[in-house]
């Protein structure tokens, strides 16, 4: 479990899309509250799904071959291989010189995140939660014996792992905020033209890896 845990917080946080979209809202007029709101409604999402899969489980893994256990199992198949296909199909669209969608400059996308809310903020971080990563944790928390206090260990140094990039950008513009700002909105430029790369390649490694997994223990 621990393992999974890390492969998946590791994708999680490195995750582009949330990265580019945070960066933005901490360039804006009051970033840095609006960030801290980000960040919270990020975790808030984290903390719901654990909990969720822990008060269904209530917090004792399910026996080995057991009906929920290999339901948990072909649940990960299935999200390993949406994410290898979501990949391959990303990574073929790229290969085969398909335009990327337009995206605005980051001053009007700063301007309309001037405008925006604290409240839409937490409504961006849960929108752009990556789900499908977020369920290949919830299969994998499944296993969390919460008997142990190494398990809460594990479980809360996920959601910290997952959300430290964010927590990175976030403490940052608080501690440099002009030097930050502008840093970070040169480097969501760049990021937009690397994205592809980015997704692709994690996609691929952790849909690989949940496959391989989930296969090995299913016929094991």
């Amino acid at each position: 479990m621990v393992l999974d845990l890390l492969l998946i917080g590791l994708a999680i946080t490195l995750d582009p899309l949330p990265i580019m979209a945070f960066v933005l809202v901490v360039a804006s007029a009051r970033g840095v509250w609006k960030g801290l709101v980000f960040i919270l409604s990020w975790l808030a999402c984290l903390v719901a799904v654990i909990a969720i899969v822990l008060a269904f489980t209530g917090g004792q893994p399910p026996p080995p071959k057991s009906p929920p256990s290999t339901a948990a199992l072909a649940l990960k198949l299935l999200i390993g291989l949406s994410l290898v296909f979501y990949g391959e199909r990303r990574r073929r669209r790229r290969a085969a010189g398909a335009a990327p969608a337009k995206e605005s400059s980051s001053s009007k996308l700063t301007a309309h995140m001037d405008r925006g809310t604290p409240w839409a903020a937490a409504g961006l971080a849960v929108l752009l939660q990556p789900w499908g990563m977020v369920a290949a944790g919830a299969t994998t928390v499944v296993e969390a014996d919460t008997s142990h206090v190494t398990t809460w260990l594990t479980l809360c140094g996920f959601c910290l792992l997952a959300t430290s990039t964010l927590l990175t950008v976030e403490l940052y513009v608080l501690f440099s905020p002009t030097a930050a700002k502008a840093r970070l909105l040169r480097l969501r430029a760049w990021m937009e033209g690397h994205q592809d790369q980015a997704l692709v390649s994690l996609c691929l490694v952790l849909g690989f890896w949940l496959v391989g997994k989930s296969i090995y223990q299913l016929t094991g």
